[in-house]
C-alpha cells in the first residue's frame, strides 16, 4: 500500500490582498471534507490563524524560543482551532533586528524536529508574507517544503504586478525542484471585467483561474467576530463559495511551471482590460 503523501501548499500574493482570510476560510472548507489540516502562519504579525483560533490565541515560534531557549514542547507552539485545524505562527524578530523571513526557516525546522508533520495530516498550508518570492519567505518552496503554490490576486493593477513577480520566483525554484503553480485564486475587489481579466492573466502564465471568490461583506462581519465565514455564517452564500474553493483545491491536478510575462506584455493585457487608461508612463512600475 502506497504511503499517503501530505499535500504541502504555500499561498502567496500581494500584501493586503486577502491571503490569510482566503487561506483560513479555504482550510475550514477542507476540514468539512474530512481533511486533516495544519496551517503555518509565515507573517511576522502572527495573525494568519486568528480566525481559526477565535483571536490571537497563541505565542509564535520565535517568541516562544526567546522565552524558553531550545526547550520547546510542541503543544506550546501548536494549537487546535476550528474543526480540528492545527495552527502555528512562525512570528518574526524583534523590531529592527534580524530578517523577518528567518522565522519561517526556524519554525519549519522546529516543527519537523518536534514531529508536527504526522502521517494523519492531509494538508499543510503556509500563509506567506511578501509580494516577491525571495529570502526567507521563499523557504517553503526553495527547500522543497511546499510542492503546490497558489497565488491570491484580484483585478487590480498592483495585485497583478505582484502575482507576475511571484510567478518569476516560482519558475526559478521549479527548475531546480518539484514545486509547481497550482493556479490563481481571485479574491474579488469588484473591478470591471475582473473575472475575464484574471482568466486571461492565468492563461498567459500557463495556469488557470482555479476559483473566483466574490466580494461579500459577510467576510468582514466574520473577521470582526474572529471567525471564518464557514463558522460564523455556515448557511451564507459566501460560506458555500469557500467550500467550493476547497473542493477545487482538493480536486486540482493541474500543476505547472509558470511562464511569467515581460512587463511589456503584462501592460498590454492591463491596457486591453482598461486598467491603465488613467495612468501615466511616469507612474508605471
Amino acid at each position: 500500500m502506497a504511503e499517503k503523501k501530505i499535500r504541502q501548499v504555500a499561498i502567496y500574493g500581494k500584501g493586503g490582498i486577502g491571503k490569510s482570510t482566503t487561506t483560513q476560510n479555504l482550510t475550514a472548507g477542507l476540514t468539512e471534507l474530512g481533511k486533516s489540516v495544519m496551517v503555518v502562519g509565515c507573517d511576522p504579525k502572527a495573525d494568519s490563524t486568528r480566525l481559526l483560533l477565535g483571536g490571537l490565541a497563541q505565542k509564535s515560534v520565535l517568541d516562544t524560543l526567546r522565552l524558553t531557549g531550545d526547550h520547546v514542547a510542541l503543544d506550546s507552539i501548536l494549537k487546535t482551532g476550528y474543526n480540528g485545524t492545527r495552527c502555528v505562527e512562525s512570528g518574526g524578530p524583534e523590531p529592527g533586528v534580524g530578517c523577518a523571513g528567518r522565522g519561517i526557516i526556524t519554525a519549519i525546522g522546529l516543527l519537523e524536529r518536534l514531529g508536527a508533520y504526522t502521517d494523519d495530516l492531509d494538508y499543510v498550508f503556509y500563509d506567506v508574507l511578501g509580494d516577491v518570492v525571495c529570502g526567507g519567505f521563499a523557504m517553503p518552496i526553495r527547500e522543497g517544503k511546499a510542492q503546490e503554490i497558489y497565488i491570491v490576486a484580484s483585478g487590480e493593477m498592483m495585485a497583478l504586478y505582484a502575482a507576475n513577480n511571484i510567478a518569476k520566483g516560482i519558475k526559478r525554484y521549479a527548475l531546480k525542484g518539484g514545486v509547481r503553480l497550482g493556479g490563481i485564486i481571485c479574491n474579488s475587489r469588484n473591478v470591471d471585467r475582473e473575472q475575464e481579466l484574471l482568466r486571461a492573466f492565468s492563461e498567459e502564465l500557463g495556469t488557470k483561474l482555479i476559483y473566483f471568490v466574490p466580494r461579500d461583506n459577510v467576510v468582514q462581519h466574520a473577521e470582526i467576530r474572529k471567525k471564518t465565514v464557514i463558522e460564523y455564517a455556515s448557511a451564507a452564500h459566501q460560506a458555500e463559495e469557500y467550500r467550493t474553493l476547497a473542493r477545487a483545491i482538493e480536486g486540482n491536478e493541474n500543476f505547472v511551471i509558470p511562464n511569467p510575462m515581460s512587463q511589456e506584455r503584462l501592460e498590454e493585457i492591463l491596457i486591453e482590460f482598461g486598467l491603465m487608461d488613467n495612468i501615466t508612463d511616469d507612474f508605471r512600475i
